[in-house]
């Protein structure tokens, strides 16, 4: 590391972080909740996390990339527990030799933009402001260094239970996932995991930079729209650039856990300017595709975000449900996302559906 000045991360700005990420989530990503519980207690006993810009790593540092794999609705059930993910990158230093000099999230949403902070509060490390999706997706080769086509192995995945796996190789991303997602299937589903080891050029190179600042960003503006009485949605429109899809209630969800995946789609009946049609957001852990009386209107890598209607928070597709009164939004994707390769990994047909993307953002004159 370059040794610059870094900024020590407060617990104002761990509760915005949870707030943040969960919108940018775009309903995966598993619920930030109980990482802000551990990072609370973690506090409390004396710990503290520091935050380095991307751009201050040395090329040859090495950084730990770090999530919770499996499907959300089971990261519900299982507590986390910060110990684990501090484990799955001890277990990659332990297999490579090497000693990591920072840690980053491989996706700033939902719960997982908070497992990078929770290893380095016993790491003692700093957390790069960084990820590698600029939101949330559930397969491990939907990333940015995917896209551009870095080493994808070893990947370490602990479970508290004390097993320990490690896929040491494999010939692609895809596989990559095939096999890591098998052996999260078989821990239950949720599993810590660390990435294929990266150096800090890589992360300059191909890192989404300053996701976590981006994410705390967005968690002030909701709460300080929330203290104030004004609209949290409209604040988080202006914060990020993004358009007003569609509001009304929940009249019907289906869902199901599935190869370590949680599937299915969300019914959402219109009120005011949008009553008397209809929204469907199809789901695998995140919102891929919305569709507004049989017609896809948003879809990924573009950001489907369902928000309460009232305090502008994220709903996850686990927590989703009959009678809540949402507002669907949709944010623009980091523009390594949209690159002709980059929809190869995370655009529509990637997830199986027959549509070429078409992006709000293009035609609206957004960034």
């Amino acid at each position: 590391m370059t040794g610059s000045a870094m900024k020590t991360i407060n617990l104002d700005d761990i509760e915005a972080l949870a707030v943040g990420a969960w919108i940018l989530g775009t309903g995966g990503g598993g619920s930030p909740y109980l990482g802000l519980l551990n990072l609370r207690r973690l506090y409390a006993e004396g710990h503290r996390v520091q935050l380095m810009s991307p751009l201050d790593l040395a090329d040859d540092d090495w950084v730990a990339v770090v999530s919770n794999m499996g499907a959300p609705l089971v990261g519900q059930e299982r507590l986390a527990d910060s110990r684990s993910i501090a484990r799955a990158v001890r277990m990659q230093e332990e297999i490579n030799g090497i000693t990591f000099h920072a840690v980053m999230s491989v996706e700033i949403g939902g719960g997982n933009g908070m497992q990078a902070l929770m290893a380095a509060a016993h790491l003692g490390i700093p957390v790069v402001d960084a990820d590698c999706m600029g939101r949330a997706f559930p397969e491990a080769q939907m990333t940015s260094v995917a896209i551009g086509d870095l080493k994808p192995y070893p990947c370490t995945l602990y479970d508290p239970r004390g097993i320990e796996a490690v896929v040491t190789k494999v010939p692609s991303w895809k596989w990559m996932e095939r096999a890591s997602r098998k052996i999260c299937v078989e821990m239950g589903s949720i599993a810590s995991t660390s990435k294929a080891p990266r150096t800090g050029r890589e992360v300059k190179d191909w890192g989404i930079h300053f996701t976590t600042t981006k994410a705390i960003a967005i968690g002030r503006a909701v709460e300080a729209a929330n203290r104030s009485h004004q609209d949290p949605i409209a604040a988080i429109l202006a914060c990020e650039g993004g358009l007003r899809l569609f509001t009304g209630k929940i009249v019907d969800v289906e869902r199901r856990t599935t190869e370590g995946f949680l599937r299915g789609s969300a019914v959402v009946e219109g009120s005011d300017d949008d009553r008397g049609t209809r929204l469907k957001l199809s789901f695998q852990n995140e919102w891929i595709v919305a569709w507004r009386d049989g017609e896809a209107i948003a879809m990924s890598p573009d950001l489907i975000c369902v928000l309460d209607s009232v305090n502008g928070h994220g709903i996850g597709t686990e927590t989703v449900r009959y009678g809540q009164r949402v507002t669907v939004i949709a944010l623009p994707a980091p523009a390594v996302l949209t690159s002709p390769r980059g929809l190869a990994f995370v655009g529509p047909r990637a997830f199986g559906y027959d549509l070429d993307f078409r992006s709000l953002f293009a035609t609206a004159g957004a960034p």
